[in-house]
């Protein structure tokens, strides 16, 4: 029999936060969603309630789930796999058979799971605190994000770090004995709304967890860096 099978509302919206890191993606049978950025600066990973069957691939994440958001609804989509070709989506009135990508055109993360090579800074940082940064990034037209310990507190702000005089907003996020500026590209910031544990690597790499850790985002960080023991 062919397995049939719904997407919970917090697996929807993990797939919709996917979409906005690669247009695609390759699911691999069981329980974890796995996606990676074109560029390979960004890769994330989440443990769902969900298990798949079987492998298959989307070519367009955001226009599948808006079918199933808009066409047969969320709560009401069941998904029947089919030999692995495609999947027909089915809300009891009327139903889409759609057709899996070739798995060999999508940028896909590699089978080894990543680790971070130190974890030289951490901290914790809220979901009302990204928002804030997200806000006040975009009301002052600022691309990056900065990590910056000044052998006393750790400091998360937002900045234009190729202006001397550019305008910031920022807040003290944790204690260090540390000195360090670590810088990110804010864009590479898309993060599924959460609260989020952060460990940061000189070696250029960073690890955001939700508090529950079943969401995971990999992020690398700018080539310029400073850091002092």
């Amino acid at each position: 029999m062919q397995p049939v099978m719904k997407l919970s509302e917090t697996t929807f919206k993990i797939l919709e936060n996917f979409s906005g890191i690669n247009q695609s993606i390759a699911v691999k049978s069981g329980n974890k969603l796995r996606t990676i950025s074109v560029m390979k600066n960004i890769l994330a990973e989440a443990d769902v309630d969900e298990d798949f069957s079987n492998d298959f691939a989307i070519y367009d994440l955001s226009q599948f789930l808006s079918l199933v958001r808009v066409v047969h609804g969320i709560e009401d989509s069941e998904l029947k796999f089919n030999n692995e070709k495609f999947v027909t989506i089915s809300d009891g009135k009327n139903k889409t058979n759609y057709f899996f990508a070739d798995p060999s055109v999508i940028v896909s993360p590699p089978d080894k799971n990543l680790t971070l090579p130190t974890e030289d800074v951490d901290f914790r940082i809220s979901q009302h605190q990204l928002t804030k940064l997200k806000q006040s990034a975009a009301i002052l037209n600022l691309p990056d994000l900065s990590i910056v310990g000044d052998g006393e507190k750790v400091v998360i702000k937002i900045h234009d770090r190729k202006t001397d005089s550019s305008n910031d907003f920022g807040f003290t996020v944790a204690e260090t004995d540390k000195t360090f500026t670590f810088n990110f590209k804010l864009e590479n910031i898309k993060l599924i709304n959460g609260d989020y544990n952060v460990q940061i690597s000189r070696k250029l790499l960073s690890k955001w967890s939700t508090c529950g850790g079943a969401v995971r985002y990999y992020i690398a960080l700018e080539p310029d860096f400073e850091f002092e023991e």
